[in-house]
């Protein structure tokens, strides 16, 4: 481990993603040393520009890029490495199933002998079907059919979930869990399925906004960079070891409203036109009508309050992917 006084030493898998880059960003401004391992899936490494000289970048997966490192080797673990999105859940379920599962296994394997601080990247798909509202974390979780690959996702975090906790209680790995809420903001894309990104470039192009289903399901949406600011605190405080946090917004909007907000935000004249479950995704996919996290916890423990407002998250957004610089794939 790191010498009293010198920089702290922290690994960030999935560091080259969405919320990891943002993240990675933010612990370069905490002077830390900061190790990536990203294979680059779905991140990219236009993603680190801005701290490409600060950063140590290992392009390979979770389990290959361990065998570089000794578990002395780091101060702190952040594991976003991850299958995400809908479209990329139902289009390659074993891709998703087995990277979350084997990968989050590698790095909780590789933390627990030292006892490296790590936190966890879950998500809210593990509350399932459930509709009691808002999402608690010590809720009841109910999931679907087996058959349906739309689950697989929810179930494989959910096992992520279960063996962090279960080396915390075997092995005293001081872990802390955090379940995102719909994260978004500059550098996220839409080719997985991604609502804001995918309606701000349509607003952008005068294309049509498409929206699944008839609109009325709703979601909280919260902006990476409120997210990311949260997740050092929690892994430094006491009160987030051992235990799963909600991190979010708690203000829902329904996705036709959010059709609507990204229009009138961008003075767009895009139409709008709702699409069924059935043509996006294929026959029996099944869907959460309404996801809000109760965010609690997360506040008793830390203070966390989002910041950013919808508005300006689309602002930003829609000046990321107007970018000339800007790639469209990872």
């Amino acid at each position: 481990m790191t010498a009293a006084g010198a920089r702290r030493r922290v690994l960030v898998t999935g560091g080259a993603g969405f919320i990891g880059s943002h993240l990675v960003e933010r612990l370069v401004r905490r002077d830390d040393h900061v190790v990536v391992i990203d294979n680059l899936s779905t991140g990219r490494r236009r993603n680190l520009d801005a701290v490409r000289d600060r950063v140590d970048v290992v392009e390979a997966s979770v389990t290959a890029g361990l065998d570089r490192y000794s578990p002395g080797d780091f101060d702190e673990i952040y594991h976003l490495a991850a299958a995400v999105g809908v479209r990329l859940v139902i289009e390659q379920p074993i891709r998703t199933i087995e990277t979350n599962v084997h990968e989050t296994s590698a790095i909780l394997e590789f933390a627990s002998p030292c006892r490296t601080p790590t936190l966890l990247a879950s998500t809210s798909e593990v509350y399932g079907k459930t509709t009691k509202m808002p999402f608690h974390e010590d809720d009841d979780v109910v999931y679907g059919a087996t058959t349906l690959h739309r689950w697989s996702y929810a179930c494989s975090k959910a096992i992520d979930e279960y063996l962090a906790l279960a080396h915390h209680r075997e092995r005293d790995l001081p872990v802390a869990i955090v379940r995102f809420f719909n994260t978004v903001g500059p550098r996220q894309i839409g080719e997985y399925g991604m609502v804001l990104p995918r309606f701000v470039d349509a607003a952008r192009a005068g294309q049509p906004l498409l929206v699944h289903g008839d609109g009325a399901q709703t979601r909280c949406f919260c902006d990476v960079r409120d997210v990311v600011d949260a997740l050092p605190r929690l892994l430094a405080s006491p009160r987030g070891v051992g235990r799963v946090f909600n991190l979010g917004s708690d203000e829902p909007i329904s996705i036709l409203g959010l059709a609507e907000l990204v229009r009138g935000t961008l003075g767009s004249s895009s139409p709008i036109e709702l699409v069924p479950y059935e043509e996006a995704f294929g026959a029996g996919f099944d869907d959460l009508r309404h996801r809000q996290p109760d965010i609690g916890r997360i506040r008793d423990a830390i203070g966390f309050e989002p910041r950013i407002t919808l508005e300006q998250t689309i602002r930003d957004l829609a000046a990321h992917l107007a970018s000339p610089t800007r790639e469209r794939h990872p």
